[in-house]
């Protein structure tokens, strides 16, 4: 298979000014921590305005689908920034930009708290919150590759419980907010609870060689001498600039010569159209069913409890040699269930039928949640990481702009939230099945291949 072996070995991470080698431990479980903290208040975060849905329908007169873009503009912001994101990680390396992430989602979220109209709320609480989550989330996945090469897997794995964390506990802490001082003052609570990004951010100190001190994480590409600055123009110096940053920062070479990066591109993109829409129509569909708002708030606490109890023990799983070179079908399986899982809730909306719902989806997210950095790492080369990173970001930035509006259409439609559930169950499962058979083929296209350049060095007798 096209897969990366490099960074599994223990090789030292090369940096400018020297290499270093990845402690996988030491100060390393501090920035694991941090991680943790971080994806619990960025990932685990838009699920949570579900909460505040019917206030904002009624306090802005707005449709189903037209509340719905709040989610779905902050999900693809915190997505589409991924390039942005990579510019900055570049200039200014992991930890300030971490910083700089707490700092806008925290101000977005202040600044929601005073908007008069639905579409201000779209800037606010969705394009600003957004890129604050997407400055935070991505550095602190990328420094935390670097700080972790043989136990990769169980740190990826233990970092996907934040989401879990803030499934966890931010339904309840919406939930009392919302009770205690509406959805304004819950918006303005929440922005200063975002800002301890900042606090998360100072913990991600940046790798260092052990001969060249005081070098940066990152690469940082040479700025152009003057006398190339003065000979070429101005217009013409930005265009290469510009190309540059995007070959840099946008991984479109992986794109079109790694197949198995392609493949999970595509997959992973169709995938999000539905993944995360039933999180954010749980409670509205709890509540339209009559259940009280805290007992359907409970719902997704109840979720974020199932992906903390269950993340630990695979992440332990999964970093065992049996599932090396595995982590892909394990990741196609687990996604295929938690399509399926979304079925349960056709039968009915009483809490004990959701409860199963949400332990069932839980147990599949935890797989999913766990496994998908530690695929993105095993298929691309980790120095070229952010940029695939980047590039899957944008991609699913555009499903999971308009996977939840287009199921506030439906809803809006049918008056039925069932529908949606279906829908999404049909997109989740057939986007697993697309990378399960897509990368059967190519590890099997792959092997013949190698046995064919085998036979041809060796010989058919010595092989035999």
């Amino acid at each position: 298979a096209n897969i990366r072996r490099g960074s599994e070995s223990g090789d030292p991470v090369a940096i400018t000014g020297g290499a270093v080698t990845a402690p996988d431990g030491g100060w390393g479980w501090a920035v694991l921590v941090a991680t943790i903290l971080v994806l619990a208040m960025t990932l685990g975060f838009p699920a949570c305005v579900g909460i505040f849905y019917t206030d904002l329908q009624n306090e802005f007169h707005a449709s189903n689908s037209e509340t719905s873009w709040v989610p779905s503009i902050m999900t693809s912001a915190l997505h589409a920034g991924g390039p942005f994101c990579s510019v900055l990680v570049g200039k200014l390396g992991c930890r300030p930009t971490v910083m700089l992430g707490g700092v806008l989602s925290g101000l977005g979220m202040v600044a929601s708290s005073f908007t008069n109209s639905i579409a201000e709320l779209y800037i606010t609480a969705g394009v600003i919150t957004g890129l604050g989550f997407c400055f935070s989330f991505q550095p602190a996945v990328t420094i935390l590759g670097h700080y972790f090469v043989r136990r990769r897997a169980f740190a990826n794995a233990m970092s996907s419980t934040g989401t879990a964390l803030g499934l966890c506990t931010l339904p309840f802490l919406g939930n009392y907010l919302h009770s205690e001082f509406g959805w304004r003052g819950s918006f303005l609570i929440l922005g200063a609870v975002l800002l301890n990004s900042c606090v998360c951010g100072a913990v991600m100190r940046p790798l260092q060689p052990k001969k060249h001190r005081g070098q940066p994480l990152m690469d940082h590409t040479p700025a152009p001498s003057e006398k190339q600055v003065k000979r070429e123009s101005r217009l013409r110096t930005a265009w290469r600039f510009l190309v540059a940053s995007v070959k840099e920062h946008m991984a479109f070479d992986q794109f079109l010569n790694n197949r198995h990066y392609r493949v999970f591109a595509i997959g992973i993109t169709f995938m999000m159209l539905g993944f995360v829409v039933p999180l954010v129509y749980l409670v509205p569909y709890a509540t339209d069913h009559g259940m009280e708002p805290s007992r359907a708030a409970l719902l997704l606490s109840i979720l974020g409890i199932v992906n903390i109890v269950v993340r630990p023990p695979f992440a332990i799983m999964f970093n065992t040699p049996w599932f090396k070179g595995r982590h892909v079908y394990v990741f196609a399986s687990a996604l295929l269930f938690n399509g399926l899982s979304n079925c349960i809730c056709c039968i009915g909306a009483g809490f004990p039928v959701l409860v199963a719902y949400v332990v069932t989806y839980g147990l599949s997210m935890s797989v999913v949640g766990s496994l998908m950095f530690t695929v993105l790492m095993d298929i691309v080369e980790m120095r070229r990481f952010p940029s695939a990173l980047g590039l899957l970001a944008v991609m699913e930035s555009i499903t999971l702009l308009i996977g939840p509006p287009l199921a506030g259409i439906l809803v809006d439609s049918t008056q039925q939230y069932f529908y949606v559930f279906i829908a999404c169950s049909a997109v989740v499962a057939s986007s697993s099945l697309f990378l399960m058979l897509s990368f059967l083929w190519l590890d099997k296209k792959e092997r013949k291949a190698s046995q064919q350049v085998c036979i041809g060095v060796y010989g058919k007798d010595q092989l035999r």
